[in-house]
């Protein structure tokens, strides 16, 4: 493992989007370092208001920013309010990052997204793709705004001598995901259905596509993981990727997910629906190569996963209604 570059101990770290998925799974990580975690809602900061979030931040004076918060959706969610993707993005990422800048913030990491590469960029897929083709056209109002994030931080790096790095996760899955139906990524959305098949007694799922394409997951508490370690031992202007390095197909997926919620009936695949990309894969080598990989198996975190849903999801989304 790569020498410590910059030590948590004593700092006082500022989780922005502590709610949200990965928000709240860096909380989680958090509490086994030496250090203040600083949260903050709606209510006492807006960060689309630039007045407002350096005015919060010169009072409260982080040491340390973990930038999780933004608007994140699936792909109806993204095609549907393009707008919102993209302005209230551009809005956090901007005011939070300039604002690290006046108030001095020792470290800054900011969350990206592998959307952020282009729709057939060579597989798997190394940072240095960025830029080199097209975007996913319906979700290239949120990736444009995290590819700014990106090349704010480089900037800030560039002009100013800020320790603003940013890192790209894979496809999460975890404790805290959306598993709204019209809003959620594949692996919540697929959880749900088989749950909700599992409950009415249903012998098929029915499944967009041939389940042929492959994808990678990462637990979201792995994430957390390795962006703290991110935050201690690297320091570059070029964003760096993070994922498990195990792609399954879909049809796989689905299988792990009915083992982990029990369900004893069948997927049936509608080849005429779209399969989307055939591939997508980051190459997580640059992180590896620094010491840290991550350790949760897609079996056992999908059994994690779905024993957080039992015992935490809304009541409607448990439900059949």
């Amino acid at each position: 493992m790569t020498d410590k570059l910059y030590s948590l101990n004593g700092k006082r770290v500022w989780v922005a989007g502590h709610r949200g998925m990965v928000g709240s799974a860096l909380v989680r990580r958090l509490a086994a370092e030496d250090c203040e975690v600083i949260t903050a809602g709606r209510a006492m900061v807006d960060l689309l208001r630039q007045e407002a979030v350096e005015t919060w931040m010169a009072s409260v004076r982080p040491d340390v920013v973990f930038l999780a918060a933004g608007k994140v959706g699936g792909i109806y969610a993204n095609d549907s309010l393009p707008a919102e993707f993209i302005y209230n993005n551009l809005m956090i990422e901007a005011n939070i990052i300039h604002s690290a800048h006046l108030c001095e913030v020792e470290k800054l990491l900011f969350l990206g997204s592998s959307c952020i590469y282009p729709k057939l960029a060579h597989q798997p897929m190394s940072e240095d793709v960025l830029l080199s083709g097209p975007l996913e056209p319906t979700n290239e109002w949120y990736a444009v705004a995290k590819i700014a994030g990106i090349k704010l931080c480089a900037a800030y790096r560039k002009q100013y001598g800020n320790d603003f790095i940013s890192a790209m996760p894979t496809n999460l899955y975890g404790p805290g995901d959306n598993f709204d139906l019209l809003s959620s990524h594949v692996a919540a959305a697929l959880l749900v259905k088989t749950h909700r098949a599992k409950l009415a007694g249903d012998s098929k799922i029915e499944i967009w596509g041939t389940g042929t394409p492959k994808r990678e997951f990462l637990h979201v508490d792995d994430l957390a993981d390795g962006l703290v370690f991110l935050m201690q031992y690297y320091s570059n202007a070029s964003h760096i990727n993070i994922g498990s390095g195990d792609e399954v197909t879909i049809r796989d997926l689905a299988q792990t997910i009915g083992d982990a919620v029990g369900y004893t009936g069948e997927y049936t695949y509608d080849a005429t629906k779209p399969d989307g990309a055939p591939r997508k894969l980051m190459d997580s080598t640059r992180i590896h190569d620094l010491g840290w990989r991550a350790p949760t198996k897609l079996k056992e975190g999908m059994a994690h996963t779905y024993a957080w849903f039992l015992e935490n999801a809304d009541k409607s989304v448990l439900s059949l209604t």
